[in-house]
């Protein structure tokens, strides 16, 4: 099912993301996915997240959905021209993944093959538009497709939390503009600049899934808050996090910390989508703790 027609009905929806695996048995990550994701609408499966290579998003994916799980096919343009992209799209319709969410990547540089050369021929403004025009049933070049043409839910993301609100709300913008059905947005750490965000954001008329990064120690947080554009970990929430190791070690501080954050943002946004980092056991545990 397309998670835009959830939204419709007013559901709350919520994702979690998983990587595969760096190889090809993926018995693991399905294992997990069955015993602490199946209660949940969809699986967001990342594209060689981070340029480090792992098996590929739509096979996962495929793999996912075998298996009874609603996948969200993220792609990526950092390794793929225009033919390639469109190519991987009508593969996933064809397999029956409809859900998408439309990403420019990250460089090259930033992974396990830095010598890697980078395509970027679409970002991912130009990508959506690529989406919205295959489901017109016409690729790129102008050439009609044969029979039906694809239809999908198409996400996109977005930085509440950004230093520039405005950039951020632009970029929003040119996406919707560009076909975007609903928008994760990047981790969530300050409740107040996320309902401020929201508050311009409605003028869209999307839904928003708010994202959530379950902290695992304090020097997560301050790693990120040094390296992650668009996250800020306040001072408060790091002390929490150093207070009680063993507790924090255990993911009971993280998952506190996560749950009040979607108590108190829920009721500006549609959903959430949780990057559990390898955490996945603790979905179910922040799910009932946020009372979702």
């Amino acid at each position: 099912m397309k998670i835009t027609e959830l939204f419709k009905q007013g559901e709350f929806v919520v994702s979690a993301e998983v990587g595969p695996p760096k190889g090809i048995h993926i018995e693991g990550l399905l294992e997990e996915a069955k015993t602490y994701l199946s209660g949940i609408t969809a699986v967001n499966v990342t594209d060689n997240q981070s340029s480090v290579m792992r098996l590929g998003s739509l096979a996962t994916c495929k793999a996912l959905k075998d298996e009874g799980l609603t996948p969200i096919f993220q792609l990526t343009c950092r390794d793929r021209n225009r033919i390639a992209l469109q190519s991987d799209l009508l593969s996933a319709a064809m397999l029956g993944i409809d859900n998408i969410l439309c990403l420019t990547g990250d460089h090259t540089k930033m992974g396990d093959h830095p010598q890697a050369k980078p395509v970027f021929d679409l970002d991912s403004v130009s990508l959506l538009h690529t989406v919205k025009q295959l489901e017109s049933g016409y690729d790129l070049g102008g050439n009609e497709l044969v029979g039906e043409p694809p239809k999908f839910a198409k996400g996109a993301v977005v930085s509440p939390c950004s230093d520039s609100v405005d950039a951020q709300l632009a970029k929003m913008e040119r996406k919707v503009m560009a076909g975007a059905d609903y928008f994760q947005t990047q981790a969530v750490y300050e409740p107040e600049k996320f309902i401020k965000f929201m508050e311009k954001a409605s003028q869209f008329g999307k839904p928003v899934q708010l994202g959530i990064v379950i902290p695992k120690s304090a020097g997560m947080a301050k790693f990120m808050n040094k390296n992650v554009a668009g996250i800020h970990v306040p001072d408060d929430m790091i002390e929490e996090l150093a207070r009680d190791k063993e507790k924090t070690k255990a993911g009971i501080t993280g998952v506190e910390i996560a749950a009040r954050i979607i108590k108190e943002c829920k009721p500006y946004c549609q959903g959430v989508h949780i990057m559990a980092l390898g955490w996945e056991s603790k979905v179910p545990d922040l799910l009932k703790l946020a009372e979702i």
